[in-house]
């Protein structure tokens, strides 16, 4: 998520701050401070961000687009010139022009402003309702702004660290950008979750088998520098990089666990299973940016015990070795995936679907056609009515299914003559089978049920 500094440059911040006791200060010189400590925490602790600075008045100005050389950035603050007055308007379209033109329309930014509290407000509501207001608390003075800016680093620049663990191989990582709480909407108390500090691997699979699986984010993972020498390599602060510091760049000439495992996978073609917290489960992976350069990557999976349907529940994926026989096959031919579910799913069976009254009129009609002829049609009367009936059930219909059996009371009432007795009895029959299904009563109403012909003497 890259960063956007509008900075104030209008008469109103050349005001003089009233400091008790110490040196006078203008407003533009507390909000420089602040920025300056932000700069400095980002170039040691959040240097992957991408962020630009632009100035405003009346009119706006980029003064340095998108970078991670934060060097650039402090010096453009201390060159900062006074112009007319503050119209904050046409500097929210200066952000707009200039984010979409480095990132496109679909990217969030970081943008934060402390004037006009309810229009501010109302401006994070009409664009999503994500994001903060940050104000100073107490008088104007350093004290407030570093206090301030230090809320404003700790929710939204702080590292994410963490520990990766694979059996007693282990290592420090700072995962980018920070992984957010996420909200399960379909448990009954939804809580926020968060992603563990202590990263485990419980596995590794096929690149082929987990296929390209739906996630909710993508993060950088890189092995947290140990030495100085190898900070130097990896922060990048001193002149902007081309690109990302590389995992190796990152872990210098140390022996490191996330290295070795970056590069297995890469040569190996295979993910890791990693586990974020209890029933929540994600991946690492390696992904090329270029020819010569690839990234470690952890893609997050929705939380629960089975993420991705065909490989069934993660907790029940097991070593190859503890197979009875190769699951792939001796000549690694076949493949266990996808998991075949021990029930048929709904989508592949033949499901009953009432969009229309029409749909619903010609199931009715379909079963009373059938019941006009009977016996001949005793079979195909009653898979029409248990068709029927299912479908009622699981919509909880209840009405239809005593409906129904108004209509074959009145048919069994209508039959002529000269109809086969064991029309009238097969008629009462189902008639009565639905009325007691539509009471609700568990002991008629089991979905698994089928209502059977009635064994009369006529029957054979």
């Amino acid at each position: 998520m890259p960063t956007v500094v509008l900075m104030d440059v209008s008469l109103s911040m050349t005001r003089p701050v009233s400091q008790d006791g110490s040196e006078e200060f203008q407003r533009k010189n507390l909000a420089v401070h602040g920025l300056n400590m932000l700069f400095e925490h980002m170039a040691s602790n959040y240097r992957l961000e991408f962020t630009s600075l632009m100035a405003f008045s009346s009119l706006w100005e980029l003064l340095v687009p998108f970078t991670r050389d934060y060097n650039a950035l402090q010096e453009a603050l201390s060159s900062l010139e006074d112009y007319d007055k503050t119209c904050v308007e046409a500097a929210l379209q200066g952000v707009s022009n200039v984010v979409q033109q480095e990132w496109g329309s679909a990217c969030p930014c970081q943008l934060q402003m402390t004037d006009a509290m309810d229009n501010l407000e109302e401006l994070l509501r009409l664009s999503g309702g994500d994001g903060q207001i940050f104000t100073m608390e107490g008088p104007l003075c350093m004290k407030s702004v570093q206090a301030m800016f230090g809320r404003l680093i700790d929710y939204a620049y702080s590292p994410f660290h963490a520990v990766l663990h694979c059996g007693n191989l282990s290592s420090d990582v700072q995962v980018f950008p920070r992984p957010e709480p996420i909200v399960v909407d379909d448990e009954v108390e939804p809580m926020p979750r968060t992603v563990s500090t202590d990263l485990e691997i419980v596995g590794f699979i096929e690149i082929a088998d987990i296929s390209s699986p739906p996630v909710i984010s993508r993060h950088l993972v890189l092995p947290i520098a140990v030495n100085k020498e190898v900070d130097e390599v990896g922060t990048g602060a001193t002149e902007e990089p081309e690109e990302e510091p590389s995992a190796s760049q990152m872990a210098g000439k140390s022996p490191n666990f996330c290295v070795l495992l970056h590069g297995s996978l890469k040569v190996e073609g295979m993910v890791a299973l990693v586990q974020l917290g209890p029933e929540w489960y994600g991946m690492l992976y390696s992904q090329a940016d270029s020819k010569k350069k690839s990234n470690l990557m952890m893609s997050l999976f929705e939380p629960g015990p089975e993420p991705l349907p065909w490989l069934g529940k993660i907790s029940y994926l097991g070593p190859i070795s503890e197979a009875a026989e190769n699951p792939y096959g001796e000549d690694e031919s076949k493949s266990p995936f996808p998991v075949q579910p021990a029930a048929k799913r709904s989508y592949a069976q033949n499901v009953t679907v009432w969009i229309k009254a029409s749909g619903l009129q010609t199931d009715v009609q379909k079963i009373l056609r059938n019941a006009r002829k009977l016996p001949d049609k005793t079979q195909t009367f009653y898979k029409e009515l248990n068709r029927l009936r299912k479908a009622a059930l699981a919509f909880g219909f209840w009405e239809l299914l005593k409906g129904v059996a108004d209509l074959l009371e009145r048919e069994c009432t209508l039959l002529p003559d000269s109809a086969h007795p064991d029309a009238a009895f097969q008629l009462s029959h189902a008639a009565q089978q639905l009325k007691l299904a539509s009471t609700g009563d568990s002991q008629y109403a089991a979905f698994d049920h089928n209502i059977a012909p009635m064994h009369t003497d006529f029957s054979g």
